[in-house]
């Protein structure tokens, strides 16, 4: 599964112009009164200004040899969020790296290399090193009748988890975190996980797809 494109709300618009173009020196794709698309890598990010915003968890893959330079690049810009006093999360069950921070919503960002992908880089660090959207999270309150809403959409497979706390579902280029929001809070903050309403597109074995997340369900988009 890919991404192409992530339209989401946000609290504060012009916030979050400064923080994608002018910290992580995204390229603005269109921007409109109260919308705004940023290029990451091959995904599109949307985000729309909306009072019934509350937090996302988006991941972004990044080349799976650049932890260390995504470490340095983000410090000199922002603070990195910590767990047991590490800036550098050991996925080793995944065989991934990854960190995390905050954008100017307090959306739980994080960059992961994921070494199953094979992605090394000898190019110095960047904006242009994010290579796609590859996680958007997706607090329920069952996460089984949420996968068979899913599942009534695209035949797509279950990454890694089970229906009672967490499920990973897709593959390492996009991934659904389906957690209970009732069980489970967004690591590594522990903050407080919402249903937040998002839209995607996104690609499976060369089929289009797309979905909006609302209010905890599944609608299906006519493409």
């Amino acid at each position: 599964m890919s991404i192409k494109e992530l339209n989401i709300l946000t609290f504060n618009l012009n916030s979050q112009i400064d923080f994608y173009k002018g910290i992580l020196g995204l390229n603005i794709i269109n921007k409109i009164d109260n919308k705004v698309t940023f290029k990451i890598g091959n995904s599109l990010l949307t985000l729309k200004q909306d009072k019934n915003f509350k937090p996302y968890h988006i991941a972004i893959n990044i080349p799976c040899n650049m932890d260390f330079d995504a470490l340095k690049w983000l410090k000199e810009r922002l603070n990195v969020l910590k767990f047991n006093n590490n800036e550098i999360q050991d996925f080793s069950y995944w065989n991934a790296n990854a960190i995390y921070f905050y954008d100017a919503d307090k959306n739980v960002m994080e960059f992961i290399t994921r070494r199953n992908l094979n992605n090394q880089s000898t190019e110095n660090f960047s904006y242009k090193s994010l290579l796609e959207i590859s996680e958007i999270g997706m607090p329920v309150d069952d996460i089984k009748s949420t996968y068979e809403s899913i599942r009534k959409i695209v035949n797509i497979p279950i990454y890694d988890g089970g229906f009672d706390k967490f499920c990973a579902i897709g593959g390492e280029k996009g991934l659904f975190i389906c957690i209970n929001k009732n069980k489970k809070r967004w690591f590594p903050t522990d903050d407080k996980a919402y249903s937040s309403d998002f839209e995607i597109d996104f690609q499976l074995n060369k089929d289009c797809y797309s979905f909006r997340f609302d209010n905890g369900k599944i609608y299906t988009n006519s493409k």
